[in-house]
């Protein structure tokens, strides 16, 4: 695979296509970061509410993913990216044009819709690699758009800069801001045209039913309703948040949790009406169509804790080197780009290790672990630090960070695959409830050395907790290492030659 990857022919056309529009996806979900102060110093606004901003940029995305999870199994990842995309244009014109910190609550809320974007290509990628290449497959999708944070950082500020002839000198983060989302919706439009849903010969499987995602256990019926309730919660405390800081009323706040519990009611029943016959005994699955929703389950909170950090620190780590060592705003944004750079290389080497190691549970378990160990040691950082260990330091917890990222979704399309989308928006989605949570923690804490110091021994001490539930709990997904994915057969005169596999859906011929 390494040595055809830049052939740009085939299912890598696909590959490449795919994580770009995830690329860009992620310089739009991650425009503001760059530009933080410059926005506070712009708007007049104080640091409450730039650390409420930072929550709203990933809020949505919680509710998004499982959404588009759904539409996704049903419509195909082509036009589901595709929409997406142009989509947002939209809340980028928004922020772009805002004059109030209101304006730019809302905008940020609505294109935190944007970073749900990640689970369609996992799909998409999932449909063209097998299941023995899939984590380096998955690695270099979710690595390389990754990336895109830190090509925000990187070239934001300086096209802002550029452009400061348009706004009086001053940089101009409104217009860099606005192209994002043009430059976005135009390339919505080229995937389009340019990608397939499956290789030719190959049916896309689709859920038996839409609407909530279809268990095989009554057990994990109920286990599944339990892990739905954090991602209703989590937009309970972004509520509470937005109150503390003045943007909602007491009653504003309490009709926004009667919604967020009927959310969870509506849930409920739509995975009920999906899932009735199993909880009635009227159906039951046979051994070969079952899978755990443990599985699910424990990757949720793996996700939880290399993506969900990841999101929380590339939104403060600009500011994190600006304050605590005293640089310009460029500088700084440039140096925290380090952070995600490592995207590059670290997420696809923890699918490849995945791949290789023979076990995706054991790399699983040694890359949270060391993830935990490094963010314990980026507490310690101060401002009398030596800036070149501090940049050296982030470097290496950031490996671990997205190398694990790297091994969760090497999993997650092995667990069920009809479903890989919605499973692929929920494990997703969990990704946003740890960076709510944590971005929330840390809006709490105290400015300075003593709030980084407890924030990142919180990012390390629930990652070492995670590396001892997948120890004793996590499974090893079921053929992980095939040539062909879940439902596929392919007929033995394929094997000496015909290029086109027979396939078989859901127990029919396709």
């Amino acid at each position: 695979m390494l040595t055809e990857l830049w052939s740009f022919r085939g299912r890598y056309r696909i590959l490449h296509l795919t994580w770009f529009a995830f690329f860009l996806s992620f310089v739009v979900w991650f425009n503001f970061a760059p530009f933080a102060t410059a926005v506070q110093e712009s708007l007049g606004l104080q640091a409450g509410q730039m650390r409420t901003l930072a929550i709203c940029n990933v809020a949505l995305t919680v509710p998004a993913r499982i959404i588009i999870g759904m539409v996704l199994d049903k419509y195909g990842p082509r036009i589901t990216y595709s929409l997406l995309l142009i989509y947002a244009a939209i809340p980028c014109l928004m922020f772009a044009l805002a004059q109030n910190f209101g304006q730019l609550v809302i905008s940020r809320l609505l294109l935190s819709i944007v970073g749900a974007g990640f689970v369609i290509g996992i799909r998409m990628v999932a449909e063209w690699f097998p299941p023995k290449e899939i984590g380096l497959a998955e690695g270099i999708y979710g690595g390389w758009g990754n990336f895109g944070s830190a090509g925000a950082a990187f070239t934001l500020p300086t096209l802002a800069t550029v452009a400061a002839f348009m706004s009086a000198g001053q940089i101009n983060w409104r217009f860099a801001i606005a192209l994002t989302g043009i430059v976005a919706a135009v390339y919505g439009v080229i995937y389009f045209f340019n990608v397939q849903d499956t290789p030719p010969g190959k049916v896309y499987q689709r859920p038996n039913r839409h609407g909530g995602l279809e268990v095989t256990s009554r057990r994990d019926f109920w286990f599944m309703m339990a892990m739905n309730i954090p991602l209703s919660a989590i937009l309970g405390l972004l509520a509470w948040r937005l109150t503390k800081i003045g943007f909602l009323n007491t009653t504003q706040l309490w009709i926004t949790w009667v919604f967020l519990v009927g959310l969870y009611a509506f849930q409920s029943y739509k995975c009920w009406t999906v899932n009735k016959e199993l909880v009635l005994g009227q159906k039951r699955y046979p051994a070969s169509d079952r899978y755990e929703f443990s599985q699910v389950a424990l990757l949720e909170l793996t996700y939880l804790v290399n993506f969900g950090s990841e999101l929380a620190v590339v939104s403060m780590l600009p500011a994190f080197f600006e304050n605590t060592f005293g640089l310009s705003k460029v500088l700084a944004g440039m140096i925290a780009a380090t952070y995600a750079f490592m995207n590059l290389a670290a997420r696809p080497g923890g699918g490849l290790i995945s791949d290789t190691l023979g076990s995706r549970k054991l790399t699983m378990i040694v890359l949270t672990g060391c993830m935990g160990l490094s963010y314990m040691m980026m507490s310690a950082v101060q401002g009398s630090w030596w800036l070149p260990i501090a940049i050296l330091l982030t470097m290496f917890c950031s490996f671990f960070v997205q190398a694990g990222e790297g091994s969760t979704f090497a999993m997650v399309p092995l667990v069920k695959r009809r479903v890989t989308g919605q499973i692929a928006g929920n494990v997703g989605a969990y990704g946003n409830v740890g960076a709510v949570a944590y971005l929330t923690l840390f809006s709490l804490l105290p400015e300075g050395d003593i709030g980084n110091k407890i924030f990142f021994q919180v990012l390390g001490v629930t990652a070492i907790i995670v590396t001892f539930l997948c120890a004793f709990y996590l499974k090893e997904p079921k053929g992980s290492f095939s040539a062909h994915h879940e439902g596929e057969e392919v007929h033995p005169e394929t094997a000496v030659g015909q290029p086109v596999p027979h396939f078989v859906e859901e127990g029919r011929e396709a």
